[in-house]
């Protein structure tokens, strides 16, 4: 069966951190795939503790640092696989495919790959600038405490 790379980045693109482009090269035995997916969820689990305990949980910025990685590891194996060579791409993932079905990667690879690119580099930013922020409230109001 042949592997559309188009598939493989938009899967990358719109379902960041599920390892659903991991499944579809490698099937349910991933464990890239699975990895992916468990960090994904303890990082929605993450979230949600650090809601409810406005963000002063230490395993909540645990967990969801383990989703903030996952969701840029998918974007950037996007990227990754979505610049690789149409022929590297058929000789490692459609080995002895026909030439005449090769792989030919147009715009809308490329376009997985520029928002790919945008979405990971935006969602890094905002995830320091609140972990920093976090950080500094958390530094200010403990040298409350020690003034007082």
């Amino acid at each position: 069966m042949k592997k559309y790379k188009l598939l493989f980045c938009s899967l990358g693109l719109l379902f960041p951190g599920t390892g659903f482009n991991c499944f579809y090269l490698q099937g349910l035995k991933s464990f890239w795939g699975w990895a992916q997916l468990f960090a994904f969820i303890g990082g929605i689990a993450g979230w949600v503790i650090l809601k409810d305990t406005h963000f002063n949980s230490a395993p909540g910025w645990v967990l969801i640092t383990f989703g903030f990685i996952t969701l840029e590891a998918s974007w950037l194996t996007t990227i990754a696989y979505g610049l690789r060579a149409d022929e590297k791409w058929d000789a490692q993932f459609n080995p002895g495919l026909d030439p005449q079905r090769a792989t030919q990667s147009r715009w809308p690879v490329v376009l997985t790959v520029i928002f790919s690119l945008v979405f990971g580099a935006g969602f890094m930013m905002t995830f320091l600038a609140i972990a920093f922020e976090q950080f500094f409230i958390s530094q200010l109001l403990e040298a409350k405490k020690l003034s007082q």
